[in-house]
C-alpha cells in the first residue's frame, strides 16, 4: 500500500519519548490567554527563567547548562544590539524559498511506497474441506470457495512470481480478475481485489496494464462494501495504481473521490490510512486539490490526526499539507479545527510528528485565520518549546512559523516575548545550524522594534 511516508524516517521515528531523564515542567498559560489548556509534558522547561526574566525587577538568570538559560536580560540586549547593526534581511525574496524549503522537508519524510499494511498473508486461499460423506451436518459449511485458476490460489503469490512474469503473459490473470470483480459473490471480489492489489504493488507495467483493462471502474464500487476487508483491498489496490500518473485520471473520473473520502470515515485502521495516502496521491495534480477539498475530504483527515495511529497521522499531515497548498483548502481546514491537534502534535518530539505539524502550521499561518487559531491554541507557547528541546530541523520550522506570526503583529510580537521566546532564539541564533540562526536574528531584529519604540518613547 502507498503510505506516503519516507523509510528512512521511520527508522528514525520510534524512539520512546519518555527515555529522556530530564526532569519535566508543566505548562501554565500565562493571565493573558488563560483560556488555553494546553499541557507540555515533554523536556526540560524554562518556564521559572522566563517568569524571573520578564517579572518587573527580576534579575532573569538562571543556574543552568542550557546556553539559553544563562542568558541574563543584558546579555539578551548585547545580543539584540549587535543584530541591529547588521543590515536588514531581504524577507519577501526568501519567502519562497522558505516554502520550496518546507515542502522539500515534508518530502523527506514521506515518500511513495506502496502498500504498506502486511495484510499480503490474508490473500486468497482454498482451505482444505473434508469429504462430503464425512462431514458433520451440524457443522457451518465451508467458506465461499475463492476463483480456482492456477497460482491465483497460492497464499505465495508475491514479488517472486510477479517479478518473473511479464505483462503480456499476465493479461490472461488480469482480466480473470477484473471479471471477478463482477461476481455477485463478495468472497469471489475480496480475492479479484487483493490480487488486483498484490499485481499493482511494485511494478509500473502491471499499474498501467491493470488501469487499461477496466479495473479502476470496478473497484472503485467496491470502496462502500459492506465487508471491511474487501473494501481494504480496494482502497489498497487503487492507492498503488494511482502511482502510475495516467491512472490518476480514470481514478477521479470514475468518481473516486467521494468514495475515498467515505473510507475515510468509515473504514477500518488500515483503510484509512490508505484512503489519505490515495487522496494524497491524487492530490498531486493541482486540478484535484480544490475538488478533494469540496467533497469533504478534510474534516475527516482531521479526526484521523486526532484519533489515528501514529501511521494514520502521518498520512492525514502530508495529505493536509498537500491539501493546504491551496488557500481555500487552508480556510477548510481552519474550519474543520485541524489546528488544534497540530500544535499538540509539536510537543510530541521523537516521533516523526512534531516537524510534520510544524510544517502544516506553517502553511495554515499563511492566512489571517490561521495565524489567530494557532494564537489562541496556544502555538507560540509550543513553537517556543520546539526551539528548546526540538530537532534541528524542528527548530528551523518552529522559528519560520513564529517569523510568520509576527511578521505585521505588534500583539504577538508581545506574547512571544512573555512566553520566554527571546533567549531561546538568541541561543538559536548562536549555536544553531545555518538556516536556524539566519531566521531566529531575522526575527530577533523584528522583536527589538518594539523595544526601540518603547525606550525612546519613555522620557
Amino acid at each position: 500500500m502507498v503510505s506516503l511516508e519516507d523509510s528512512r524516517s521511520l527508522s528514525n521515528s520510534s524512539s520512546n519519548r519518555f527515555s529522556q531523564t530530564r526532569p519535566c515542567y508543566y505548562y501554565t498559560p500565562p493571565p493573558s490567554s488563560s483560556s488555553i489548556k494546553i499541557h507540555w509534558s515533554m523536556g526540560r522547561s524554562m518556564r521559572t527563567f522566563r517568569s524571573n526574566l520578564y517579572q518587573a525587577g527580576g534579575s532573569g538568570s538562571e543556574n543552568s547548562g542550557d546556553l539559553s538559560e544563562n542568558l541574563s536580560d543584558s546579555v539578551v540586549d548585547v545580543r539584540l544590539d549587535e543584530l541591529a547593526n547588521k543590515p536588514a534581511f531581504n524577507e519577501s525574496s526568501g519567502s519562497e524559498d522558505n516554502y520550496l524549503e518546507i515542502s522539500q522537508a515534508l518530502s523527506d519524510f514521506s515518500a511513495c511506497s506502496s502498500d504498506i499494511s502486511g495484510e499480503l498473508q490474508r490473500l486468497a486461499t482454498i482451505p482444505a474441506s473434508d469429504p462430503v460423506e464425512n462431514r458433520d451436518p451440524n457443522t457451518e459449511p465451508d467458506p465461499e470457495p475463492e476463483p480456482c485458476h492456477g497460482f491465483l490460489e497460492r497464499e505465495n503469490f508475491s514479488t517472486e512470481i510477479i517479478e518473473s512474469i511479464t505483462p503480456e503473459d499476465l493479461q490472461p490473470t488480469v482480466k480473470l480478475c477484473v471479471d471477478a470483480l463482477c461476481s455477485s459473490s463478495v468472497a469471489v471480489k475480496r480475492s479479484a481485489a487483493a490480487k488486483l492489489r498484490l499485481l499493482a504493488k511494485n511494478r509500473a507495467d502491471n499499474r498501467a496494464l491493470i488501469g487499461e483493462s477496466g479495473a479502476i471502474q470496478k473497484l472503485v464500487p467496491l470502496l462502500r462494501c459492506s465487508d471491511p476487508l474487501t473494501q481494504e483491498h480496494a482502497v489498497t489496490a487503487l492507492l498503488n495504481l494511482s502511482l502510475h500518473e495516467p491512472n490518476k485520471g480514470i481514478i477521479t473520473n470514475t468518481g473516486a473521490i467521494k468514495s475515498l473520502i467515505y473510507v475515510l470515515k468509515t473504514g477500518t485502521e488500515t483503510s484509512k490510512q490508505n484512503a489519505a495516502c490515495a487522496l494524497l496521491s491524487l492530490a498531486l495534480l493541482d486540478e484535484n486539490k480544490l475538488s478533494i477539498g469540496a467533497c469533504g475530504a478534510i474534516p475527516p483527515l482531521v479526526a484521523l490526526l486526532v484519533s489515528g495511529s501514529n501511521r494514520g497521522k502521518k498520512d492525514a499531515l502530508t495529505t493536509l499539507y498537500k491539501l493546504c497548498s491551496v488557500k481555500l483548502n487552508k480556510e477548510r481546514a481552519v474550519t474543520a479545527g485541524a489546528v488544534k491537534p497540530l500544535v499538540g502534535l509539536v510537543g510530541e518530539q521523537g516521533t516523526g510528528l512534531a516537524e510534520k505539524a510544524m510544517v502544516v502550521l506553517s502553511s495554515l499561518a499563511g492566512i489571517q485565520s490561521g495565524q489567530e487559531a494557532i494564537v489562541e491554541g496556544g502555538g507560540i507557547a509550543a513553537l517556543v518549546e520546539a526551539i528548546e528541546d526540538g530537532s534541528d530541523k524542528g527548530k528551523e520550522f518552529a522559528v519560520l512559523t513564529l517569523s510568520q506570526l509576527c511578521s505585521d503583529n505588534v500583539r504577538n510580537r508581545g506574547m512571544l516575548v512573555r512566553e520566554g521566546g527571546i533567549p531561546p532564539l538568541v541561543a538559536l541564533s548562536q549555536t544553531g545550524t545555518a538556516k536556524a540562526k539566519h531566521k531566529a536574528e531575522t526575527l530577533l531584529q523584528r522583536l527589538r522594534e518594539p523595544r526601540q519604540e518603547s525606550s525612546t518613547s519613555t522620557p
